[in-house]
């Protein structure tokens, strides 16, 4: 970590009340955007900087209304809890006639929707339809291969794999099996992190964005990159969800080797990040590159060094501290939206998708704010300004 620290020290921390202004300028904003955004939802990017109504479909509904309950939690204003209120109701009935849920993204819908409206409000429909979400979770456990089957029909051998983004997916599980008592959702959590973390961790400490499964054996057979810009090469997004994902498994199964696998992870993601501490989509990219950033891989990043520092040793708690303080300060200087007549979010210079010779996608979102960037610098907020209670 010596040189790694040496590079982010080149770079300023996070000056007094610069959280709190950085937050009531987040909230302002939200504030803002609640009369359209109550009833609608918030495209997953914006467009020209402007999120575009939409109803509730995709993986990525669940951050706006996270955002809105973080915002209720910093001020104690009721217009923000009716506001998510009524976006739990649109959460249940989503669940309820499966609309657009044919994969794995439950705990980013559900754990920042109706999880916490349960935890902060005791809401009983959001209880009920988180629920009814980790069911399905459950229900897309492969027991070839132990782990939870990312997209398409269960059991479709093409798709037949786990992406890394699941690993910030099962917090549900684990908070279904608190509230009902029931070991089974747990249990299909900790399968999935340990059948992870022996596939999706290269010798180099970087990560696949995606690994595959023998259908017949259950083995791991291959992996792949859907979004980064290569099979080999580290997709910024990628290993953030690797940083924050280990350190929520280790929050709830507190098993040491995550410590190891969390330090691993973390310095990879910090000693590729360019000299203004914003990283670029991918880490095939660094200083110089005219390449575009992704702003939200920096910001889940922040949270997940934050959750993991409580539970180390001072020495190494102290240093990435260091390292989050300073990534934070960057999204502020470089990323945070000061002007709502230009932006109605809340973090530019994200990246959706970008495409590449080698991944299958379109160029989605470039240089745009999205919803996940959003709520992540929120969370990263709000964890420095209280003791902040999980909504994961």
């Amino acid at each position: 970590m010596a040189q790694t620290l040496n590079t982010i020290r080149n770079y300023p921390g996070m000056e007094e009340g610069m959280t709190t202004t950085a937050l009531n300028g987040a909230v302002a904003v939200i504030r803002e955007n609640l009369p359209v955004f109550t009833e609608k939802f918030q495209s997953s990017n914006s467009f020209g900087g402007f999120y575009e109504p939409t109803e509730n479909v995709e993986w990525t509904t669940g951050f706006w209304t996270g955002s809105i309950w973080l915002a209720y939690e910093h001020t104690g204003d009721e217009a923000f809890k009716k506001a998510a209120d009524v976006q739990v109701e649109s959460f249940l009935e989503r669940i309820e006639k499966k609309i657009d849920v044919n994969h794995h993204d439950m705990g980013f819908l559900y754990s920042l929707s109706c999880v916490a409206a349960y935890k902060l409000t005791g809401n009983e429909h959001a209880k009920k339809a988180a629920l009814l979400a980790a069911d399905h979770l459950a229900e897309r456990y492969r027991e070839k291969g132990n782990f939870l089957q990312a997209w398409g029909n269960p059991g479709e051998p093409k798709e037949y794999r786990l992406i890394i983004d699941c690993l910030l997916n099962l917090p549900i599980l684990y908070w279904a099996t608190e509230v009902t008592g029931d070991e089974s959702y747990a249990q299909k959590a900790e399968h999935h992190i340990k059948t992870a973390m022996k596939c999706i961790l290269r010798p180099d400490n970087s990560t696949y964005h995606t690994h595959f499964f023998d259908v017949e054996t259950g083995e791991p057979t291959y992996g792949v990159t859907h979004q980064g810009n290569r099979n080999g090469s580290a997709w910024a997004r990628g290993q953030a969800w690797g940083v924050y994902g280990i350190a929520l498994s280790y929050r709830y199964l507190k098993n040491p080797e995550y410590i190891d696998l969390f330090c691993r992870v973390t310095d990879y993601f910090i000693e590729h990040l360019p000299e203004d501490l914003v990283p670029y989509w991918d880490f095939d990219f660094d200083t110089g590159s005219t390449e575009p950033r992704d702003s939200s891989a920096s910001a889940i990043a922040v949270c997940g060094i934050l959750e993991m520092a409580k539970y180390l040793d001072q020495e190494k708690a102290d240093r990435y501290l260091t390292a989050a303080d300073r990534m934070l300060k960057a999204l502020v200087d470089h990323c945070a939206n000061t002007d709502i007549t230009k932006s109605n979010g809340l973090l530019l210079h994200g990246t959706y998708a970008r495409d590449s010779k080698e991944n299958t996608c379109t160029n989605r979102g470039v240089d745009e704010c999205n919803t996940w960037g959003d709520y992540f610098y929120m969370e990263a907020l709000t964890r420095l300004s209280r003791d902040w209670k999980l909504y994961w």
